[in-house]
């Protein structure tokens, strides 16, 4: 079995390469210039440097390429080589495929506000857009995976399987680095997207309890390199993630993985869903105020939070578990 993961992502080149150490042949490709970790990948591609008509002949080279190479196809947000008949052809070829759609180019507004008020989305695509686009990878491609329960809803109606395999993380790469009681409180919020993380909302709240006299730094991490801001993440006595989406991602991971403390909006109805006791302290745009009061103010359970989060990450979270999944799933196809 040769496994293609495909055009884009943080995890792709680390899924790949679990994979490899355990015994299945994977490989990781970047299409993108732009991908902010391409540079990982086992074959970075770059088609997005050629001019229009070269870039349709290289994609359409690579995917001649990729189909006499490999046997399964996992199409990393749902992106695969072209929007009109890659999939089709892969399918009438006998290949398998796997759509793992990851948030906001499957998330719909209107169904996310039916369980949660404070739900805002990327408006890049309309959604009529997107049921298009779901329509065409599920007429040829008959699983795909899902990063959790909140993810489930805008898909499960379209795919014949739907799994629900956790985000991934090489625990293994991160030194945690737990707060302590005695230090004074630093609070980091990293902004990608200041309305879906909810930034304005952190800004009051900061404001509220600086005003309050809670003695404490707020850092505001935007405009860094990855590796930049791991290391003011190193820093955090508590990382304030998105408070809007209704569950957690790639931040929040990497955060519990450093051995910090995270508060991130978890819908009150999803929780049960993850596995084992979830460390995260949970928040809306309603209550971060108090809920970041109340943690400043008891200082005792910092580490112990920090320890717990990092456990978790661990368990339920580490690449090798979710890379085993993955597998499991391919066997299916």
């Amino acid at each position: 079995m040769k496994v293609l993961h495909m055009p884009s992502g943080s995890d792709i080149s680390m899924l790949a390469k679990q994979m490899r150490a355990l015994g299945v042949d994977a490989t990781s490709a970047s299409f993108s210039s732009k991908d902010l970790y391409g540079y990982r990948a086992d074959r970075n591609l770059n088609v997005d440097q050629f001019p229009p008509e070269e870039k349709k002949a290289k994609i359409e080279q690579i995917f001649q390429e990729a189909m006499n190479e490999f046997d399964v196809f996992h199409f990393h947000f749902g992106k695969t080589f072209n929007s009109k008949s890659d999939i089709a052809i892969l399918k009438s070829k006998g290949k398998k495929m796997v759509a793992h759609h990851r948030g906001s180019e499957v998330r719909l507004l209107s169904l996310a506000q039916k369980n949660n008020r404070f739900a805002s989305i990327k408006s890049k695509w309309p959604e009529e857009t997107v049921h298009k686009y779901v329509r065409r990878l599920s007429a040829s491609i008959d699983h795909a995976i899902v990063p959790d329960y909140e993810m489930l809803p805008y898909v499960e109606p379209y795919y014949k399987h739907v799994h629900v395999v956790l985000r991934a993380i090489d625990v293994s790469s991160y030194t945690p680095v737990y707060p302590k009681e005695t230090d004074k409180p630093v609070v980091v919020h990293a902004p990608s997207h200041h309305e879906i993380k909810g930034t304005p909302f952190v800004l009051e709240a900061v404001e509220q309890l600086k005003q309050e006299g809670l003695d404490f730094e707020f850092r505001k991490i935007e405009n860094l390199s990855h590796e930049e801001a791991m290391k003011a993440y190193q820093k955090a006595t508590v990382v304030i993630d998105q408070l809007r989406i209704g569950s957690y991602a790639n931040l929040t991971m990497e955060s519990m993985a450093l051995g910090k403390p995270v508060i991130c909006y978890v819908r009150e109805d999803l929780v049960s869903k993850f596995p084992g006791k979830l460390p995260i302290i949970n928040a809306n745009p309603d209550t971060l105020t108090s809920v970041l009061r109340n943690f400043l103010m008891k200082n005792n359970d910092w580490n112990k939070i920090g320890k717990e989060s990092r456990a978790y990450v661990e368990q339920y979270h580490h690449v090798e578990r979710i890379a085993k999944q993955m597998i499991d799933i391919y066997k299916l196809l």
